[in-house]
Order: C-alpha cells, then sequence, then structure tokens
C-alpha cells in the first residue's frame, strides 16, 4: 500500500484487521506497488491472495438443495461480476461457466462481484449442453431465460422443485440452439416498456430474486 492513494484512516483500519487476522502488511512506494499490481484499478491498496479453488461439478449438482446459475456464453467480465454479487445474496449454491467461449474470474469481474468471488463456488465445465444434460439425470429443473420464452418466470411453480438451475445466455444471442432443446423449460420475464429485453445481469438478478422468494414462501 501507499499512502498517498487511500485516505489514513482507510489504512489504519486495513491495517489493524491485517493484524487482527496475521496477514503480513507492509508500506511500499508507488512504483513498487505499480509494478505489482495487475490493474490500474487498485487506489492505493493491493493485496496477495490464492488462486480460487474449482468448485467440483458433480458435488454441486448432488446437493438436494442445489441452486444454480449457468451461464450460456457470457463473455463480459462485468456481467460475470455482477451475476456473481446476485448470486451470492440470493443463496445460490453455485455458478456453472463454459471452460471456453466464456468469461471467467478477472480482476474486473472481482471487483463488481464485491467479494462474492470468495463466497460463491464456480465450476468450469467442457460444454454447457452436456452439463444440462447432467444435470436432468441428477434431477436439477433447467429453466432457461428467453425473451420468446411462452412461460413467465412467475407463473412457474419454482418451489415444486427441491434442485433448480437457471440458464442465461449472452448479451444480443441469447441462448445457443442446443442449450435451448436440452433445458427443462423455457421461460421470460414479463416486460412493461417498449424494449424488448434485459441486461443479463439484470436478468439474473430478477429471475434469481423469484427463486428465493418461492423457496421462502412469500
Amino acid at each position: 500500500m501507499i499512502e498517498d492513494l487511500a485516505p489514513a484512516d482507510i489504512l489504519v483500519d486495513i491495517e489493524g484487521l491485517a493484524n487482527e487476522l496475521g496477514v503480513g502488511f507492509r508500506k511500499v512506494s508507488r512504483r513498487h506497488l505499480a509494478a505489482e499490481a495487475v490493474t490500474d484499478s487498485h487506489q492505493g491498496v493491493i493485496a496477495r491472495a490464492a488462486p480460487l479453488s474449482e468448485a467440483d461439478f458433480d458435488r454441486l449438482i448432488a446437493d438436494p438443495k442445489a441452486f444454480l446459475v449457468v451461464l450460456d456464453g457470457v463473455t463480459d467480465p462485468q456481467n460475470l461480476g455482477a451475476i456473481l454479487r446476485t448470486a451470492e445474496c440470493a443463496g445460490v449454491t453455485g455458478i456453472v461457466l463454459g471452460r471456453h467461449r466464456s468469461a471467467h474470474v478477472s480482476p474486473a469481474a472481482t471487483k463488481t462481484a464485491a467479494g462474492a468471488v470468495e463466497h460463491v463456488p464456480i465450476s468450469l465445465v467442457g460444454g454447457i449442453p452436456a452439463s444440462l444434460a447432467a444435470m436432468k439425470d441428477a434431477g436439477v429443473l433447467t429453466v432457461g431465460l428467453d425473451e420468446a420464452g411462452e412461460r413467465s418466470i412467475f407463473d412457474l411453480s419454482l418451489s415444486d422443485h427441491g434442485q433448480i438451475a437457471l440458464v442465461l445466455g449472452a448479451e444480443g444471442r441469447g441462448l445457443s440452439q442446443l442449450v435451448r432443446k436440452r433445458v427443462d423449460v423455457l421461460a421470460s420475464i414479463p416486460l412493461a416498456g417498449r424494449l424488448n429485453s434485459l441486461n443479463v445481469a439484470m436478468a439474473a438478478a430478477v429471475s434469481c430474486f423469484e427463486v428465493l422468494r418461492t423457496r421462502q414462501g412469500r
């Protein structure tokens, strides 16, 4: 950390918390910090942490209370970060991402997630369609969010299913054709304005909290 980039009272708080947790803490020059940081958006403080461990997909879908979010080709790291933050707040038990052609945890995604990357298990899979087939075999209800879905997500009996996976596609393209065929149901979010779609992160927020609402019986 360097003192002229971060407010002194915040630095005192950070140093106190680091000492309390037994985390090493030291002050360095601006040049040293710039050389160590992986992004320019560090505000004068950086932390070293171990790499995130990848969650086991089979364990995620075996959870009798599984509440999963599956992202089909979402490549924007800020959308991923926003979805991770929403997922953590809504009680999602795991995120499933494609190993290829998908945004993964990065500095941009981590910043937008505001700490959620430390709490939401993330599993990388070779292919989303194959993972949906495995979910179906495990008894997980897969709900694809699509503007052309004939049923409103608000009309689904989500509380009747112990295991649920919400499947969301990329901006613009939406769900791939094969993913559309593999999900158990295609659902839409009713819109009353002139625009015909929501940002994928906003759609994730609406659908995640609808699952939470129905699970809580409210």
